[in-house]
């Protein structure tokens, strides 16, 4: 993470160096049925991220603390949960983790009908002094229930009391491209893999044929680097891999 003013190119201010990463964790469940929340910190340690956005993640329950409060002791970052439903007594949905303080944080309910209840998750970061706006989200497995999430993600994203640049994060869960990708990348800028990555497929883990989680911007923002991560542990913590990417932020 740097800081540097920057001229020019029709950008003024200070700029930030921001690396992020989104992954989904299975529940810190393997590719070996093993549920090792310490395994998955030491991939997310490997990461070396300032602000990760997870997906399936156990959170507190009446006894335990759960794997949110694991992983983030694990990296000594801060967290937040947004729960989109309740799993054997335990909280679970997903978890924003990062190195700056947490001003605030919000969600909105993107579940349709009778498909598994879904959310998608703000957190307004404080960077130099500035709001930096993180999304983290994970949509549905039906095409016509992602289509209404897409409508309801865009609207919560351009929602203009949250000012400054924004970075969407998540397991969009779109095999190919469809309604969804199409929206999104209409409206938003899209980190793309293709200059940076020979391989581009996030899930499964051990075998990945399929890019199902994406990045998205809003403001002035630079991809400088985009990467995942294959390390031995990676490939059989979760049934994804992590998706980081290192971004020059305008403020």
């Amino acid at each position: 993470m740097s800081h540097r003013s920057e001229g020019g190119r029709g950008r003024a201010g200070v700029s930030v160096d921001v690396r992020v990463a989104t992954y989904n964790v299975h529940r810190c469940r393997g590719l070996d049925r093993r549920t090792l929340p310490e395994r998955t910190a030491e991939v997310l340690v490997g990461v070396g991220a300032d602000v990760i956005a997870l997906q399936e993640v156990i959170g507190p329950g009446q006894a335990t603390p759960g794997q949110a409060q694991e992983l983030g002791a694990a990296l000594g970052m801060g967290w937040v949960m947004a729960p989109a439903r309740v799993l054997r007594g335990h909280l679970f949905g997903n978890v924003l983790l990062s190195r700056f303080p947490i001003r605030h944080h919000a969600q909105v309910d993107l579940s349709w009908k009778t498909c598994e209840p879904r959310n998608a998750h703000r957190a307004e970061l404080v960077v130099g002094g500035a709001s930096l706006h993180v999304y983290n989200v994970h949509l549905g497995t039906a095409l016509n229930e992602r289509r209404y999430q897409a409508e309801r993600l865009v609207t919560f994203v351009h929602d203009r009391r949250a000012t400054g640049p924004k970075i969407l994060l998540g397991d969009f869960n779109e095999w190919m491209r469809g309604r969804t990708t199409t929206l999104l990348s209409q409206r938003l800028g899209s980190v793309e893999l293709f200059p940076f990555l020979r391989r581009r497929r996030t899930y499964p883990g051990f075998f990945p044929i399929l890019h199902l989680d994406h990045i998205y911007y809003e403001g002035h923002v630079e991809v400088l680097n985009v990467e995942l991560p294959r390390s031995r542990k990676a490939l059989v913590a979760s049934d994804h891999l992590p998706l980081v990417a290192d971004l020059r932020v305008w403020l």
